[in-house]
């Protein structure tokens, strides 16, 4: 098996490059049985829950936040970024049993089903077309909003001025 040091992803052996890393990293032989390889990605409530599963079990498990997704956690206050879930590679497969029990992970080839339907379709019939934006549209709506909201707060000094001056003038 082949992995990228970067991302800790597994490959086949007859893979060259990582199709997850921007770079395209070039993949190393897995030598050490304990390094650490990438099991899934999760973040909040979902995250702790398999950590917790796979402590029970004994696997012992790290979680590095993704670079793509770092987050403003000082301004926030918590954090909500997508984690990628390390297990040692001799744990690996131990591990994707215990999160295809939780239901963390689908079994490959497999659907979860909720209710009937499968957890994509339940997940896309919620999601409003109308819901989706894409960055560059919610960050002109941001832009939008707080000029808004500046021009609002104007026109509220500017009337409460206007209004005083008013009452001022019936008194002298």
């Amino acid at each position: 098996m082949k992995y990228c040091s970067k991302c800790r992803r597994m490959y086949d052996d007859s893979e060259h490059n990582c199709t997850e890393c921007r770079k395209h990293y070039a993949l190393e032989t897995l030598d050490d049985r304990t390094t650490p390889v990438y099991l899934t990605s999760a973040s909040g409530f979902e995250l702790d829950r398999i950590q917790a599963a796979l402590e029970d079990d004994g696997i012992p498990s790290t979680s590095q936040a993704q670079e793509k997704s770092l987050s403003a956690d000082a301004v926030t206050g918590s954090d909500k970024t997508d984690r990628d879930i390390l297990v040692p590679f001799n744990a690996l497969d131990k591990a994707r049993d215990v999160c295809i029990g939780i239901g963390a992970i689908k079994p490959e080839g497999e659907e979860i089903k909720v209710e009937g339907q499968d957890v994509e379709d339940a997940v896309n019939s919620e999601i409003d077309e109308s819901e989706i934006m894409s960055p560059a549209k919610r960050t002109a709506v941001k832009i939008i909003s707080a000029i808004l909201l500046i021009i609002i707060a104007c026109f509220v000094i500017w009337g409460t001025d206007f209004i005083t001056g008013f009452i001022k003038g019936l008194f002298n």
